[in-house]
């Protein structure tokens, strides 16, 4: 059986000839060749959260098909730089690949339900946000308990983008892709629901406590690594690790909560 890195390498080759038409193939070549070094760098960051079963050359080559995406596809009329929709093209590329794959087992999408649960009953019970020793109580177990739950965590994505397209029927990715992107509406109703996304998103990161403020940044806009973080924090890449699931697991639940009072807030006017 010929390995997935083949058929992709395959699919190069026949698309080739398809990337972006107004640019001469000298130039095309050039902007896959300054390019490819992206794709290696967000295949290692996305590695890092995956299991070692997940082949760190399979989502390089789903990235290769993505960037020849980006060139093809992208409309420098745009306000978008190349390189962040090359990103996010490159970066979707690779999600889908492992999406594909379906390597997150069924038991830990059902433990991190149950847990988001759980974070959910205990902010409403409380009013305010919970902290990991609370969480770890009210299942029964200590801190460092939970946090070994934690390491089985793993690949659990903070927004479900099949949700979010089945709310944009009418868009295509290119269209979604683009509304999320760009800081200016090109159509108030079919991007109002991505905007609320993105305030209900701060709002929930606001909620946590400093120290799970200063990962959060640290890893997605700073864009350390685990390691790196740990040293900034004088934590171990695991304990980094643990604490970056659980947040996960934290925002996600306030994800929802935030949406469901939305909606509740919406029927009643």
């Amino acid at each position: 059986m010929k390995s997935r890195a083949y058929r992709y390498r395959i699919d190069f080759l026949q698309n080739e000839n398809k990337i972006n038409q107004n640019l001469p193939l000298t130039d095309r070549n050039e902007m896959i060749k300054k390019y490819a070094p992206l794709i290696k760098y967000i295949a290692h960051r996305l590695a890092m959260r995956l299991p070692s079963s997940v082949s760190i050359e399979d989502l390089m080559s789903a990235g290769i098909l993505g960037l020849i995406d980006a060139i093809s596809k992208f409309d420098s009329k745009k306000k978008v730089k190349f390189e962040t929709y090359a990103e996010y093209r490159i970066r979707g590329a690779m999600l889908d690949e492992l999406r594909s794959l379906d390597w997150v087992p069924r038991s830990v999408r059902h433990k991190a339900s149950q847990i988001e649960k759980l974070i959910e009953k205990l902010e409403n019970e409380k009013g305010r946000a919970v902290r990991d020793e609370e969480i770890a109580s009210a299942m029964g177990l200590s801190i460092e308990e939970y946090y070994e739950e934690m390491k089985e965590i793993q690949g659990i994505s903070l927004l479900d983008m099949k949700e979010i397209k089945k709310n944009h029927a009418n868009l295509s990715d290119d269209e979604i892709l683009q509304l999320l992107l760009d800081d200016e509406k090109s159509n108030p109703y079919n991007d109002l629901s991505l905007k609320e996304m993105k305030v209900f998103l701060a709002q929930a990161i606001q909620e946590l406590s400093e120290k799970e403020r200063q990962i959060i940044s640290l890893y997605y806009y700073e864009e350390l690594t685990l390691k790196e973080i740990g040293e900034v924090l004088n934590l171990t890449e695991s304990r980094i690790c643990q604490l970056h699931n659980s947040i996960i697991l934290k925002l996600r639940a306030k994800l929802k909560r935030l949406m469901k009072e939305s909606f509740e807030e919406g029927i009643s006017i």
